[in-house]
């Protein structure tokens, strides 16, 4: 895959990480290699996300160098490898260096192979190093440094090299939280091949099962994988969860061969990767169609604990509360369906201070989301202090609780997803054990509160119903 937009949307990127990396700086970021499966079988390529979001470029073993001058005016190098008819034969057309500057809209670019020799040179009297830091290519660029240093040292290179390190994905990942319009169209629709993936899945086991036909987990997972297919996203953005009965309190059990019977509820938590970019969905139904009584009050609570923490996103608010939001009404509900009892736990507030309601809600209720599902950017607010008390002990790790929830901006992009797992338990009333319930949706934060991307397969009970029962 190469360029997902046009070449003035990755041009831009590049002189946004110019200005931010300053002048006299050189940028090193290499793309995914490829991977085996097994012997000579390789696991599907999918490119690096942050080496994608500066150049659209999706070939394997290819490295992106980005320079500035005095200026940060930016001059990009591409190092890719070359055409070879041989190999394109098995493996498919490459773009090849002479064809890349035009194609990409890049300065120059060079094969892969003569990678090693030239970056001494781009690295020469740079003053900052940026890199992305632990990834298995720190070894190659601190011998890149060594012979900056010994060219100096034994003056064959009149220059110094880099006198500072820095770690390159702290400021592509902030960039990167921020949807563009270019990239908000781009979710919008795998948002909808996801949600009608969802919406097959769901009249598939209705149909099924009313028809006496034998329904597995596998079945459903083939469903949403043929839509995602058939709508032209790539592949799944993740390995799909798909579990009936009991086996939803395993917050991430892979599609198995588990039967579904019609009284199970069935989770689904699943989506579609269009063009570089994520989308995730999660739903809970009942395998037939119709909830039974108790399916229904989980159920319902999950809901309005999402619709709380939907409520909770817009501009100004930290990304914590939505969390803390569902948290509360999860544990009132919590209390009142007996899940907790009063005369152990206490009040509401005692369940949130004391963390009783992790028994059955253990997640958090957001995470970024752009091109990883899991997407990339900092939870909490970088240069603030927290003015509240310290954590109760075990709740957290301290230095983390000493910054502060991130705050929400226009275009940000985060999901929602409360739920319910309960665990048979003597405890417990017997009506609940075994059920798994979690409500997630795809939330853009927009400047009057959040638009959600991802309703487009419903939530109500009774529009699941009418979806299910047509």
């Amino acid at each position: 895959m190469t360029s997902t937009f046009a070449l003035s949307v990755y041009d831009q990127r590049r002189r946004d990480l110019a200005r931010r990396i300053g002048p006299n700086a050189v940028a090193l970021l290499p793309t995914a290699p490829m991977r085996l499966r097994n012997r000579d079988v390789a696991y599907p390529y999918r490119h690096d996300s942050a080496f994608h979001y500066l150049c659209g470029f999706g070939e394997a073993d290819a490295w992106l160098v980005l320079t500035t001058d005095a200026h940060s005016t930016p001059r990009t190098t591409l190092f890719c490898l070359p055409r070879d008819p041989e190999r394109e034969t098995w493996n498919g057309l490459r773009l090849g260096p002479d064809a890349a500057p035009a194609a990409l809209g890049i300065d120059e670019a060079f094969a892969i192979d003569v990678l090693d020799a030239r970056m001494p040179e781009l690295l020469a009297g740079r003053e900052a190093l940026w890199y992305p830091f632990g990834a298995d290519h720190e070894l190659r660029v601190h011998a890149w440094l060594r012979a900056v240093r010994n060219d100096a040292r034994f003056g064959r290179r009149g220059v110094p090299s880099p006198w500072q390190t820095l770690d390159l994905c702290n400021v592509i990942d902030d960039m990167r939280l921020y949807k563009t319009a270019h990239e908000t169209r781009l979710m919008r629709h795998a948002a909808r091949i996801s949600a009608s993936a969802h919406s097959r899945a769901m009249r598939f086991c209705a149909q099924q099962l009313r028809a006496g036909e034998e329904v597995r987990e596998y079945h459903l997972e083939a469903e949403l994988l043929h839509e995602f297919r058939s709508c032209g996203a790539q592949a799944a953005a993740y390995e799909s969860v798909v579990a009936t009965g009991a086996n939803a309190c395993i917050l991430h059990y892979p599609a198995g061969s588990t039967p579904v019977r019609a009284g199970d509820l069935v989770l689904v938590d699943a989506g579609c990767e269009l063009d570089g970019y994520a989308s995730d969905i999660t739903r809970t139904f009942p395998a037939i169609g119709t909830f039974t009584s108790v399916q229904r009050e989980l159920y319902t609570l999950v809901l309005a604990a999402q619709q709380a923490a939907i409520a909770a996103i817009r501009p100004g608010a930290r990304f914590v509360h939505a969390h803390e939001a569902s948290v509360r009404v999860l544990s009132q509900g919590m209390l009142d369906l007996g899940l907790l009892r009063r005369d152990v736990v206490g009040t509401v507030d005692d369940v949130i201070a004391h963390e009783h309601y992790r028994r059955f809600y253990m997640h958090r209720t957001s995470h970024w989301i752009g091109m990883d599902v899991h997407d990339c950017g900092a939870y909490m607010e970088r240069g603030e202090r927290s003015e509240e008390p310290p954590a109760p002990s075990g709740t957290g790790n301290a230095a983390t609780k000493e910054l502060p929830s991130r705050i929400l901006h226009t275009g940000m992009m985060l999901t929602v997803e409360p739920g319910l797992y309960v665990r048979p338990s003597p405890d417990v009333p017997e009506p609940f054990h075994g059920i798994g319930i979690r409500i997630e949706d795809e939330a853009l934060v927009t400047p009057s509160g959040c638009e959600l991307l991802t309703r487009d397969v419903p939530v109500l009970p009774e529009e699941l119903t009418a979806l299910m029962l047509r």
